[in-house]
């Protein structure tokens, strides 16, 4: 396989490679928005509650593309640099955490996180580009003490893969195709994911 259909048929393949978390204490924790539409069918599968987490890359100064570091709503990770001032990174996580915090309930309206101690923790994306809002999410599962974290995508760049594959405790992925430009390019489907969708979908849930 060097294509996957949808995020639909993404959703299909890795709940079907992740059936051994079946009854499992577990929560399947989605990165927004794209991650949504493949974490809610795996979630629904395994029998697992569904939750967003919300982190954001921060941008260098002079190139906001490329990531200094992410930011979630109370972890940070960043890389020390000597072109990227303290005083920028203090500032841009204030920024950033501001816009999360609005985010975050938008998509969870007035629902309680559900602490991650002690479960099984689930998270799921349509893919890994950079890796750096992913890395600040599992920076953030581990605060939490899960008893196991789990990271499943349709697709991701060979290094990334292994990259997380040593961080975290299972590694779930359909497809580490070695000319990697962008994850949209391995879906014949890639429409953008709205707001709505995500609240529909997090609400379909409960």
């Amino acid at each position: 396989m060097d294509m996957i259909r949808n995020r639909a048929e993404a959703a299909q393949l890795l709940t079907e490679r992740l059936q051994k978390y079946k009854g499992e204490q577990g929560v399947v924790l989605a990165i927004p928005r794209g991650g949504v539409p493949v974490a809610a069918p795996i979630a629904k599968t395994l029998g697992m509650p569904l939750e967003v987490t919300v982190s954001k890359k921060i941008g260098h100064p002079m190139n906001p593309e490329f990531a200094v570091g992410a930011v979630s709503i109370d972890s940070v990770t960043y890389d020390k640099r000597p072109d990227v001032p303290e005083e920028y990174i203090q500032a841009e996580v204030e920024r950033i955490r501001q816009s999360i915090q609005q985010k975050y309930a938008l998509f969870m309206g007035n629902r309680r996180h559900i602490p991650l101690k002690g479960r099984v923790v689930i998270i799921v994306d349509d893919g890994i580009a950079t890796g750096k809002t992913l890395e600040a999410t599992v920076m953030l599962v581990k605060k939490e003490q899960p008893r196991k974290i789990v990271v499943a995508v349709p697709v991701a760049p060979p290094a990334a893969a292994k990259h997380f594959s040593g961080l975290v405790d299972d590694f779930v992925c359909l497809l580490t195709p070695p000319f990697f430009q962008a994850v949209g390019q391995f879906y014949e489907e890639f429409t953008q994911t709205s707001d709505e969708e995500v609240i529909q979908l997090l609400r379909d849930q409960v």
